[in-house]
């Protein structure tokens, strides 16, 4: 996140770099959707898909997140007028929300104790909430001078089904059909861990470039930061409520918490006012510090 951060403002603020910033721009937008592809197929590739099995808090998990996000739609869509702040606002608290489990999630859940299998269940079924609701609340929200609703929801659905679900067949397909190569992908240690760093360098870069370029005020920023942190803290609170009736905290605290922020911040940016992109910009370090707070705790529960 740090060099990301150094990198763009190297580039951008440097008058001299100018023509080089602008060279890079388009070909770090055209490949970050690729890294979020190969993240998600590296890491299907070393589920064992005959363990996948749908539980409880699953479901649970589900009604929550899409009443949660219903509820931001009737926020954003019943009035009859809603400020331009207040509606980058809400698009940035609505990307912290309707953004899928992240991949990384099962890895952070195993270090916890927690069950990896259910995890990655989840993490399936979070990806394709999010590639079915995504082309329906876009358009609404942003409608197109020159495009209808259903011309977006086809367009939307094919770019978010090439990014999330199609990696997902396609490790499939590799696991039980293409067997060497699979061999040789699982065989590169922490693969999936270093495309992630990689697209979390991009996506800082590109959230610092929508702050330093912002034509709006402090106090707008400050307050998609904040709620960025708020909807962390209920996300992950209400997903450990609702898994301590099942005996499942941990896995069903990460499955609601921690985000691909990495598809939220690319779907903000491409379809939504790019400032919203602020938003789950801003959930990554706070999404993060749960985490390391998390692994703190079990590992000095271990040690005592």
């Amino acid at each position: 996140m740090g060099l990301g951060t150094v990198i763009y403002l190297i580039f951008g603020l440097t008058p001299q770099l100018e023509e080089a910033a602008d060279f890079f721009d388009p070909i770090f937008n055209a490949i970050l959707p690729m890294f979020m592809f190969l993240i998600l197929f590296v890491t299907f590739c070393k589920v064992d898909f005959h363990k996948l099995r749908p539980v409880t808090w699953h479901f649970w998990i589900c009604v929550f997140q899409l009443l949660f996000i219903g509820a931001l739609m009737g926020i954003i869509l019943l009035p009859a007028s809603i400020s331009p702040s207040s509606l980058i606002l809400m698009e940035a608290i609505l990307m912290c929300v309707i953004s899928p489990c992240a991949a990384a999630a099962a890895v952070v859940t195993q270090k916890l104790g927690g069950s990896l299998e259910q995890m990655t269940t989840y993490t399936f079924i979070s990806n394709f909430i999010t590639a079915m609701m995504v082309p329906i609340c876009f358009p609404l929200i942003e409608k197109g001078a020159d495009m209808t609703f259903w011309a977006a929801f086809s367009k939307i659905l094919y770019e978010v089904a090439i990014v999330l679900l199609v990696p997902m067949l396609l490790a499939y397909i590799v696991k039980h059909h293409a067997h060497q190569l699979h061999r040789r992908i699982i065989a590169i240690k922490d693969l999936s861990y270093y495309l992630w760093a990689c697209s979390l360098m991009i996506v800082t870069g590109t959230t610092v470039k929508n702050i330093v370029h912002a034509n709006t005020t402090v106090a707008l920023l400050m307050a998609i930061a904040f709620m960025g942190l708020l909807m962390c803290v209920v996300q992950f609170a209400v997903g450990r409520f609702i898994g301590h009736y099942f005996n499942h905290t941990q896995e069903a605290g990460q499955a609601l918490g921690q985000k691909n922020t990495a598809f939220a911040i690319w779907m903000a940016y491409t379809y939504l006012n790019p400032l919203s992109s602020v938003g789950p910009g801003c959930y990554i370090l706070w999404q993060n510090i749960v985490n390391s707070i998390e692994i703190w705790q079990k590992r000095k529960t271990k040690g005592e």
